[in-house]
This record gives structure tokens, C-alpha cells and sequence, in this order.
């Protein structure tokens, strides 16, 4: 079994416990500062580094998920989003039934302080190029099987999805 098999039968156990159904339908919010982008540690499966990102449930829309999704994250409020991304991508999380997403991408601007939730997040920080790269390549390192889960879900590097969609919308 290859490592993304692993990690798909450990986010089905997960999924199993789960008392929440998946919608499949997914918001990522890309914010830079400068030459930096927003990246969040996720508190809760599927592990690793990205930009805030969440379901569109009962939010109404893309757009109003999106905007909630930051200020639940991340504590900012959204003054513009710009579409930069739509499509489907077969991706795990940790609700039943959450195998695909039908994914919308933004490039946010936005106001305020960071104010991480505790909940969500285990840190908050602003990457440059560079170390987002160095996340990819410990994500890379993590899927080829050279580290282990445990090593993985106390240093991560990028989310595995977000490590094909930094390199599609050419975050890195």
C-alpha cells in the first residue's frame, strides 16, 4: 500500500466517526502580504500546512463561505475575492462521504489583525516562496514514505492537496 492509500484509509476511520456529512464542495482563500502568503497548521485531519480552506455547508454560497471561513480561521475580514480557481479534485476529509470536492480558489484582500482559532488552527503565520517550497519538498518526503505519521503530525509540511494546488495556481 502506497502512502496515499495510508493516508485515505486513516482519514475513512476518521470519516467514520464523523457524525457530520460531507457537502463536497470546498473554498480555499489564497491572502499575501507582500511576497507571503497565509498559511494555516490545520488542528484537525487531514494535517499539514494551507491556506484557509473550508466547506460550503450552510453558508449560502462560494463567496460567503469563503469570507467566513477566513474570519473563522484567521480572524480577517474579507474586502474582495477574486475567483482564481474552480474545479474537482478527488481529496479526503474528515466528514463521511468526503472522498471529492468541487473546489473553488480565491485571491482574498483583506482587513484586521490575525486572531487564530484555537479550535481549527495549531499556528498562523505569513510563508514566503521559499518556505512554502520547503513544505512541499517535507510533503514529498512524507507521501514517498520517508517520514512517519508521527513524525508527520508534529512537524507536517503542506496539506497533500495543497501541494498539487500551490504548484497548479503557482503559489510555488
Amino acid at each position: 500500500m502506497n502512502k496515499e492509500d495510508e493516508i485515505k484509509e486513516r482519514l475513512k476511520e476518521v470519516q467514520e466517526k464523523s457524525e457530520k456529512v460531507c457537502d463536497n464542495t470546498s473554498v480555499g482563500i489564497i491572502i499575501r502580504k507582500e511576497d507571503k502568503v497565509l498559511l494555516i497548521e490545520r488542528g484537525k485531519p487531514p494535517f499539514g500546512f494551507a491556506p484557509p480552506a473550508g466547506h460550503v455547508d450552510d453558508h449560502g454560497s462560494f463567496e460567503q463561505a469563503a469570507k467566513d471561513e477566513v474570519k473563522e480561521e484567521v480572524g480577517l475580514e474579507v474586502t474582495k475575492l477574486q475567483l482564481v480557481y474552480e474545479g474537482r479534485r478527488e481529496n479526503y476529509c474528515r466528514r463521511k462521504g468526503g472522498t471529492w470536492h468541487d473546489w473553488k480558489l480565491y485571491e482574498a484582500e483583506t482587513d484586521g489583525d490575525l486572531n487564530r482559532s484555537l479550535d481549527e488552527t495549531k499556528q498562523v503565520g505569513w510563508y514566503s516562496k521559499e518556505q512554502i517550497e520547503m513544505l512541499a519538498q517535507r510533503t514529498e518526503k512524507y507521501l514517498a514514505g520517508e517520514i512517519s505519521e508521527e513524525e508527520w503530525q508534529n512537524n507536517p509540511g503542506l496539506e497533500t492537496t495543497w501541494l498539487q494546488w500551490s504548484k497548479e495556481i503557482k503559489i510555488i
